[in-house]
């Protein structure tokens, strides 16, 4: 090993052996931020990891193996007709439904398979962002003029954010789209209907077994019913996987079997029944050596590039901000009293928070109803709807391996300036 090598070695040992010296164990502040370090990290694991981010990564893993490159290309690709490709990509939260980490593998899933940056970097933003039941309980709780202006600003933002990544990065996309046309596609194995109705299936149940509740009315009907539409779904997609993808029909009920043999077993539990069904279809696509293996292979590679970096980054949130309702490092009235008025102040630390917290769907609209009734201004309000549910600091860490440190900074700083001008804006005429 070389000297400045060495050199290295020591100065990094030195500097963790003088932060472990210096560490405040025992303070009350810091063994709190500690302990809601780990409160969130298990919250995040109980409630997210198993009904979102699983079938997310099988979702990220079929783009791969059974989304033909064409249909990426056609759709939103570099050179695909902007209208089609921003408009595509920008109502696809209204559907997903899902949290700023969950969304990650189904971005990296379409970018690798040849999305250009600026309609990726737009539903990276949606799929977060215009969550329509966030938004109607935003109208609902905060009022129809926040959640309206969280409608528009939302769509809004996920084109202008995609169409400047792609004019900031135009050279490389313009290079990156120049080398896919050079690319040897192969025939998909399913024609674009059937790619339709798999990933149709996939998604329901990806929506369904997360449907947030609701207090009356078709949602709160779907809620009551969403186990057994996401069962409905499960017994289709193995319909599919047997008839269109060759998985033997044994395997299939067997898988069948498993979980309908948990949900008889732990009624009162329907996640096990639905950790038990991925579990036998991961036994039964671990036997097949062809497209199937590879989706398992795929969606496994996914799972070991973000969930490392995702797990990091949400004890890295809680030991800073806590969770909702609870304090970590830094003291949640240090953040309300931050929050008041309409300055640019305000709406920048509202925008800059909101960037590194972590909010699962649907929780942001009770925390802006406490920071509200706490003196938050009605610009900061709409800043943090615009820039927290989209970004997070396990977001950020992720998308940092999946496009590199330059773009991720861009990226996140459009979100963030954009918000903070917005939630100014707004805030001005709404006072």
């Amino acid at each position: 090993m070389s000297d400045g090598a060495d050199r290295k070695w020591l100065l990094g040992l030195l500097a963790v052996l003088a932060a472990l010296w210096f560490l405040p164990v025992g303070t009350p502040r810091f063994d709190a931020a500690l302990l809601e370090s780990f409160q969130l990290a298990k919250w995040y694991t109980r409630e997210h990891v198993l009904l979102c981010l699983v079938p997310a990564f099988f979702i990220a893993g079929a783009i791969g193996v059974f989304v033909s490159q064409a249909s990426v290309m056609r759709w939103l690709g570099p050179r695909a007709p902007r209208p089609l490709a921003y408009g595509v990509a920008s109502v696809s939260g209204t559907v997903l439904a899902v949290c700023s980490c969950t969304v990650l593998p189904l971005f990296g899933g379409i970018y690798k398979r040849g999305a250009g940056l600026g309609p990726a970097s737009a539903f990276l933003y949606s799929g977060p962002a215009i969550n329509a039941l966030a938004i109607i309980l935003t109208a609902r709780i905060l009022g129809f003029e926040l959640g309206a202006a969280r409608a528009v600003g939302a769509v809004l933002f996920s084109i202008l954010i995609g169409l400047a990544m792609a004019g900031i990065f135009r050279a490389e996309e313009r290079s990156r789209a120049v080398a896919a046309t050079t690319l040897s596609i192969p025939e998909p194995r399913l024609s674009l209907g059937r790619q339709a109705t798999f990933f149709a299936l996939l998604v329901a149940i990806l929506v369904f077994a997360n449907w947030a509740p609701a207090e009356s009315g078709v949602w709160a009907a779907i809620f009551a019913a969403r186990w057994a539409l996401t069962a409905l779904a499960a017994a289709a997609l193995l319909a599919v996987l047997v008839g269109w993808l060759g998985l033997a029909a044994w395997r299939a009920l067997a898988v069948a079997a498993a979980t309908g043999l948990a949900a008889a077993l732990v009624p009162a539990h329907p996640e096990v029944p639905f950790a038990v069904g991925f579990a036998a279809l991961v036994a039964v696509l671990a036997g097949d050596p062809g497209e199937l293996g590879e989706w398992l292979a795929a969606t496994w590679g996914f799972a070991r590039q973000i969930l490392p970096l995702l797990l990091t980054g949400v004890l890295a949130s809680g030991f800073l901000l806590g969770r909702p309702g609870h304090e970590g490092l830094i003291p949640s009235a240090w953040v309300a009293g931050a929050l008041g008025g309409n300055s640019l102040a305000a709406n920048l630390f509202a925008a800059v928070a909101g960037a590194f917290m972590y909010f699962a769907t649907l929780t942001e609209v009770p925390i802006l109803q406490g920071l509200l009734g706490s003196g938050m201004g009605k610009g900061p309000a709409l800043t943090l709807l615009l820039a927290g549910p989209a970004l997070s600091l396990p977001a950020m860490l992720v998308l940092r391996s999946l496009l590199g440190w330059r773009k991720t900074i861009v990226y996140v700083s459009l979100v963030v300036v954009m918000a903070t001008a917005t939630g100014l804006l707004y805030g001005t005429f709404a006072a």
